[in-house]
């Protein structure tokens, strides 16, 4: 197995992983959605099966490009919510402040992996 398919495996298990984690701690993923957005819980679980999906997606041949331009999609649709989880650091003077600033460039690396899946 190559190094490309391995990473592929991995970004698809990562995905399926956060996914189910919408599920295991809504709540998590609810209070660092963006207050200007609507339903957090509904949209949380929605976004649980779309990371589920994209996962399930690029781990097959026939759909990894399908897979991978959803994933990628959805690395810019959740990018707000990185960005309100910082703020929300910042404004309540969490410990981790800077972790949550260090990771937002972090999302580009997701877009660029997604995108090596496209065929």
């Amino acid at each position: 197995m190559e190094t490309l398919e391995i990473s592929k495996y991995l970004l698809g298990g990562f995905l399926i992983l956060v996914g189910i984690m919408h599920f295991l701690l809504p709540k998590f993923f609810m209070s660092i959605m963006p207050h200007y957005l609507p339903a957090h819980k509904t949209l949380v679980l929605l976004s649980g099966v779309v990371e589920i999906s994209c996962g399930i997606l690029l781990l097959f041949p026939n759909t990894q490009t399908i897979g991978a331009y959803a994933a990628v999609a959805l690395f810019v649709a959740v990018f707000p919510a990185n960005i309100e989880m910082s703020r929300q650091f910042y404004v309540k003077k969490k410990k981790g402040f800077w972790w949550t600033i260090i990771r937002l460039p972090f999302q580009i690396g997701l877009i660029y992996w997604a995108l090596q899946f496209i065929k």
